[in-house]
Order: structure tokens, then sequence, then C-alpha cells
């Protein structure tokens, strides 16, 4: 049995994506997960849930691990005002996730697409993209173009940003 949300599995089942499969211990961080990575050949991902100051928007930001996102660029473009990690409460509220195991897959969850993505632009560059299927005990691969068609059917918005090597 594959760990991971079962719903996760047969969204990608009902949209014919293809994956691969990949078990590990508990990884709540990347600098954690990069150990179990090594062999497996995909642009793995930070995902970082903000909200503004207001509580009332939230952004998922989805970037290649070894890059840097300037939170103060976020700011500047969305005029939200300072940007905050959202807490644990409402990580599971708009995504139905846990701590440590955030990923876009939890915008299945996320029925109002309340929230709003930001992805690194040299995603776009990847062949295939690793992302948790919502427990960080396993990671999936897609290819980046299915990762699209994925965040299309949510009808969540995205957008590219640019990040800093």
């Amino acid at each position: 049995m594959m760990r991971g949300d079962p719903k996760v599995y047969e969204v990608l089942r009902e949209l014919s994506i293809s994956f691969e499969y990949y078990e590990h211990p508990p990884v709540p961080t990347v600098k954690e997960a990069a150990i179990y990575w090594k062999d497996i050949v995909a642009t793995h991902c930070k995902n970082l849930f903000f909200r503004n100051h207001k509580g009332n928007r939230h952004y998922l930001v989805i970037f290649e691990y070894s890059h840097n996102i300037l939170i103060n660029d976020l700011e500047q473009r969305l005029k939200q005002g300072k940007l905050t990690f959202a807490s644990d409460k409402r990580l599971i509220k708009y995504l139905g996730l846990q701590p440590g195991s955030v990923s876009p897959f939890g915008l299945i969850n996320d029925t109002a697409n309340h929230v709003h993505l930001f992805l690194d632009e040299n995603l776009q560059k990847s062949e295939k993209i690793s992302f948790h299927p919502n427990l960080n005990t396993a990671s999936i691969v897609i290819s980046y173009k299915d990762f699209v068609r994925f965040l299309d059917w949510t009808g969540n918005p995205y957008e590219f940003v640019k990040t800093y090597d």
C-alpha cells in the first residue's frame, strides 16, 4: 500500500498522470529529505505556506529546494503587507495538511480555491518534479507537464516568480 493521502492517488489516476513512488523515513525539512532524494532524478521542491498580515489571504510558494526566494519581493508584488508563515491550524484548514508535509497536492482539499500559488520560474525547465503525497514519509515524481495539468485541474490561481540561487 502506498503511503500518503489516498485522494492524491485517486486524482492522479483520474487525470491519467503516471508517477514514480518512493518511500523514506519521515522528513519534515528539505535538508533531511535531500539525503533520500540523491538517487531520484527529478527537481525537488521546497513548499512554504504563508498568510498576509490580515490573515485573509494564503499563499503556497514552491521553488527548487537549493534556491532562495526573497519574501520582501513577494510582499512588494502582492501589496498585502507583511507575509508570515501560516499557522498549523491554517495549514490544516486550507490545505488539509500537517506541518512537515506541505505539498501542492494539498490543493485537493482547497475546494474554494482560496490558496494562491507562486512557482519558481525555473521549475518550467524541469522534466520531472517531486513532492510528498501529503505525507512526509514518501515522495512521488511526475512530469512537469503533468504537474501543470494537475494545477489547472485544481482551479487555484498560480503565477511564476523569480528566485535567487
